[in-house]
């Protein structure tokens, strides 16, 4: 392991872990931190844990304000519509523009830098979907360190469906998308796909600890990994792992875990002078790891292309419902995951309809004719109309 933790370190941990109280956890905290050695190995996990009491400090100021009659910045934004998109950049990229151009937001557009201190939610329309795009307050240098607003711009990323990523084409463009990678990597946000994940879900005491592999372990077997657990005193826990993951992988879910967002990067003024040299410096090192979109948000050119792109890549499917002895589907779809169910589809309705689901009578292009009957474990696609019958 890379760590190499002392047992009274991993002893601490789990008392971090059991404290609800903010300021005592903070305490605990900052007493794992004197029992970790510092060493190579060790620099990462002491960043994770800096940026978390970083975190748990602006909560407990926040709240005081809030106490205090001075309210707070709203961070958090609760999702509406098909997928909730964080819209991420350094200052001055063009964000609000893109904003104003593509959503039927009224924000305020100017040069002057940081101007936006607070996320900005707005609805953006492609056909029958809509998208929530959330634009961010801008990163910089630092954020997942805590600087300025950091952390709660990288936490509105990490609680995001998706990311756009804005950089300025009228700038070197790749030194701006590495700095923003570069915190999002630090947050532990990663936009392409990992190899492995690790997810740990902690339990009641006495559920037992449970480890699901889906994939392989490269470096251990299960037996190590369940010890690695225990020595943290996870023992009541459902453990998921896939794909491929090594030990230190697992190690670092325990303390936070790796999270993928699909991204696209929006390269915005194409219609300034040097834009296309830097739009092909920029792919070259995207390398076809996210797809890049080069717009004029002013102008207005190449907007046409992010809705698709968006619902491209965060595999949305639109599903059609009809009522049985109603002759045409809503015009208004549910909106799913690739590879969801008829049963994702009843459990979206309404939990009864998953419950006294008996089956369903689809429509669809790929079917020899239509309609024909299913059960629940049916897998939809973009554009199945689907009629479901209760028992």
């Amino acid at each position: 392991m890379p760590t190499n933790l002392p047992p009274d370190a991993k002893d601490k941990w789990a008392e971090v872990e059991a404290t609800r109280n903010p300021r005592e956890k903070i305490k605990r905290m900052q007493e794992f931190l004197s029992l970790v050695p510092q060493h190579k190995g060790t620099m990462k996990l002491r960043g994770q844990i800096k940026k978390k009491m970083a975190v748990l400090r602006k909560e407990m100021e926040e709240r005081k304000q809030k106490r205090a009659g001075r309210g707070g910045q709203k961070f958090f934004i609760e999702k509406e519509g098909a997928a909730q998109v964080a819209l991420l950049g350094v200052t001055n990229v063009g964000k609000s523009c893109l904003l104003s151009a593509v959503t039927n937001a009224n924000v305020a557009v100017s040069p002057a830098p940081y101007t936006t201190h607070e996320p900005v939610p707005a609805v953006m329309s492609f056909e029958d979907v809509q998208f929530q795009v959330v634009e961010a307050p801008a990163v910089m240098e630092g954020s997942a360190a805590g600087r300025a607003w950091g952390l709660k711009s990288l936490a509105l990323a990490r609680n995001a469906d998706g990311l756009i990523l804005m950089v300025d084409l009228s700038r070197d463009p790749v030194a701006q998308l590495s700095l923003v990678l570069g915190e999002l990597e630090k947050a532990r946000v990663l936009v392409s796909k990992p190899r492995g994940r690790v997810d740990i879900d902690r339990r009641y005491m006495g559920a037992g600890l449970r480890i699901i592999l889906v994939g392989k372990l490269v470096d251990c077997s299960m037996h190590e990994v369940e010890a690695l657990l225990r020595s943290y005193r996870i023992a009541d826990a459902v453990v998921k792992i896939s794909g491929e993951v090594t030990l230190d992988e697992v190690e670092d879910a325990i303390f936070e875990s790796t999270t993928y967002k699909p991204a696209i990067v929006v390269a915005n003024k194409l219609d300034v002078a040097g834009a296309e040299a830097n739009l092909q410096m920029l792919e070259s090192f995207v390398d076809g790891r996210v797809p890049v979109i080069a717009v004029s948000c002013e102008k207005k050119l190449g907007l046409e292309k992010l809705g698709e792109t968006l619902f491209r890549e965060l595999s949305v499917i639109r599903i059609y419902t009809k009522e049985p002895g109603v002759r045409e589907p809503s015009q208004r779809p549910f909106t799913l995951r690739r590879g969801a169910t008829v049963a994702d589809l009843a459990r979206s309705i309404h939990s009864d309809f998953e419950r006294d689901f008996a089956f369903a009578r689809i429509w669809a292009e790929r079917l020899v004719f239509s309609p024909q009957k299913f059960g629940c474990g049916f897998v939809l696609e973009d554009g199945d109309v689907v009629e479901i019958h209760l028992r």
